[in-house]
């Protein structure tokens, strides 16, 4: 899932130096300002709708029996939160090519934050799981590196 990250930082870096440096120019095509709007309106409703979608998927898996599954849940709702946040960091990147406004890189930095807070670590998986203290330890056990 960090390979995600990994891949979105150098696209919109490059992108954000070349805005920046002012002396390089790719003759892009001006696109209309409606599609500006869209890209910023959509960035940032991708950005609620992966933190109202991540919770929706967890409520109903903390009240599960099964510690397997309520964790292949938490999975998969965690990999979709990530793709989210890759479509996010994408919008930017286009967003701020084609139009050079500051918004994209306040959406690009709020989605790094959540790359960062959806790192699953024990702890987090134990909080958004309500685990017991058995259970916490068990993942403890499994998430360590041998």
């Amino acid at each position: 899932m960090l390979i995600i990250m990994i891949l979105a930082l150098p696209i919109f870096g490059m992108i954000y130096l070349y805005q920046t440096s002012g002396s390089l120019d790719w003759d892009l095509p001006e696109l209309p300002v409606v599609l500006g709007q869209l890209l910023t309106g959509g960035g940032v409703g991708l950005l609620v709708a992966q933190s109202i979608l991540f919770r929706k998927r967890l409520q109903g898996v903390a009240h599960d029996q099964d510690l397997r599954l309520r964790i292949q849940l938490y999975g998969k709702a965690t990999r979709e939160r990530f793709f989210l946040l890759f479509i996010i960091t994408m919008v930017c990147s286009v967003g701020l090519l084609f139009y050079n406004n500051a918004i994209y890189t306040v959406i690009f930095a709020v989605t790094l934050f959540f790359f960062s807070v959806g790192k699953p670590t024990p702890e987090r998986i134990k909080k958004l799981l309500k685990l017991n203290e058995e259970e916490f330890e068990i993942i403890k056990q499994t998430s360590k590196p041998e």
